[in-house]
C-alpha cells in the first residue's frame, strides 16, 4: 500500500471514530431564567471549551427571558436543565408537589443589593432611613425578612417600576438592584458611584443561580446529572479565572444587547463580592450546599411568615453531585 492511501485509510478510520463518538454523545439542553449575560458565563463556557464534551454530553443553551418561562419546559420534558433563582423556588416547588429538584448552587451569594446616593448610609441598617423602591415580588420575599431583621417598615417602600429615574431624582430614595446591572446603569445614566448594600452580606443567606433537574432524572441517569454538574462547576471556574473570550462571544451572540464592557463589569462584581466562589464553595468548590445552609434560611422565611412550617426542605436540594472539590485545581 502506498504512503498516500495509508493516510487516507487512517484519516478515514480517525472520521469514522469521530462520527462514532459523535453519535453516543448524549444531548442535553440548559435553560437559563434570563437574557446571557455574564452571570451565565460558566454554562456558556462549558459549551464553548469541550468541557461537557469530555463526559459524553452534547450540551446546548437555551436563553430565558420576559416572555419565556424554561422552568415550564423542563416541567413538560422539553428541556432537561434549568436555571433556578433561589432556594425560595425550591421550597414553593415542595410545596405545590412539583419534583423539581436543586443539584448545584454557583452563586453562594444572591446578587441582590440595594443603591443609595453616596454618602445617605454607612451601613445596611442605616437604609431605614431612606424610601425604598422595592418590586413586588422582593416585596413578598427578601423585603419581609429585611422589615422583621432590621425593622424597615412597608410604609417607606414604594414600588419599584424597573425605571431608575425616581431614584435617579432623590437622593433620599434606594433602590433595588442587581449586583452588576443596576449599580452599572446608574453609574452611566447618573453619572455618579451609588453606594451598594449587598443583601447576602446583610444575612440574606440563600443560595442563587442554582442548577435544578427533575426528580426522576436524578434517579434514572444519574451519570448524566453528574456530568453536567461537575461540567458546569468546571466551567465557571475556567470562566472566572482562564480564558472566557470564546464563552463571552456567544453571551454576545445571543443577547445583542450585552456588550463587553457590561461584561467586564459583571465578572469583577461577581469576582470582589464573591459571588460565586466564597463561603463553603472555598473548601467545597464552587457549587457547594449543605443541609446547614438550607436549613438555616428555610427557617429565617418560616420566622418572618414567607413560607410555611410544615414543608420538607430537605426534598427541594441533593448534595449527592456537589461538595466534591471538584475543578479547584483550575482556579
Amino acid at each position: 500500500m502506498s504512503k498516500l492511501k495509508s493516510l487516507t485509510s487512517a484519516a478515514l478510520v480517525l472520521a469514522a471514530g469521530a462520527a462514532h463518538a459523535e453519535s453516543h454523545m448524549t444531548e442535553v439542553v440548559f435553560g437559563t431564567n434570563w437574557l446571557a449575560q455574564a452571570e451565565h458565563g460558566g454554562f456558556y463556557q462549558a459549551v464553548a471549551d469541550g468541557t461537557y464534551e469530555e463526559c459524553g454530553l452534547s450540551a446546548s443553551i437555551v436563553q430565558g427571558g420576559p416572555q419565556v418561562n424554561n422552568r415550564a419546559l423542563m416541567l413538560a420534558g422539553r428541556i432537561d436543565y434549568h436555571m433556578g433563582g433561589d432556594l425560595l423556588q425550591a421550597f414553593n416547588a415542595v410545596k405545590e408537589g412539583v419534583p423539581v429538584v436543586s443539584v448545584a448552587a454557583i452563586f453562594q451569594k444572591h446578587p441582590q443589593v440595594i443603591v443609595t446616593h453616596p454618602g445617605k448610609a454607612e451601613t445596611f441598617a442605616d437604609l431605614t432611613g431612606l424610601t425604598l423602591l422595592i418590586g413586588d415580588n422582593g416585596y413578598q420575599s427578601y423585603y419581609q425578612w429585611m422589615m422583621a431583621e432590621y425593622g424597615f417598615t412597608a410604609e417607606q417602600r414604594e414600588p419599584y417600576t424597573f425605571n431608575p429615574g425616581p431614584f435617579l431624582a432623590d437622593e433620599n430614595k434606594g433602590m433595588q438592584g442587581y449586583l452588576s446591572s443596576e449599580p452599572y446603569l446608574v453609574e452611566k445614566e447618573g453619572g455618579f458611584t451609588p453606594d451598594v448594600f449587598l443583601i447576602a452580606d446583610a444575612g440574606y443567606s440563600t443560595y442563587a443561580t442554582t442548577i435544578e433537574t427533575m426528580a426522576d432524572t436524578i434517579a434514572e441517569k444519574p451519570e448524566e446529572v453528574k456530568c453536567f454538574v461537575e461540567g458546569s462547576i468546571k466551567g465557571w471556574y475556567n470562566y472566572l479565572y482562564g480564558d472566557n473570550a470564546a464563552a463571552n462571544e456567544a453571551i454576545m451572540a445571543d443577547n445583542p444587547e450585552m456588550t463587553q464592557d457590561k461584561i467586564d463589569y459583571a465578572i469583577e462584581k461577581m469576582k470582589s463580592e464573591g459571588i460565586v466562589d466564597s463561603g463553603d464553595a472555598l473548601e467545597l468548590g464552587i457549587g457547594a450546599m449543605t443541609e446547614e445552609k438550607v436549613g438555616g434560611f428555610y427557617d429565617k422565611m418560616v420566622e418572618v411568615g414567607v413560607i410555611e412550617d410544615d414543608i420538607d426542605w430537605t426534598a427541594a436540594f441533593t448534595t449527592e453531585f456537589v461538595n466534591a472539590k471538584v475543578g479547584m485545581d483550575l482556579k
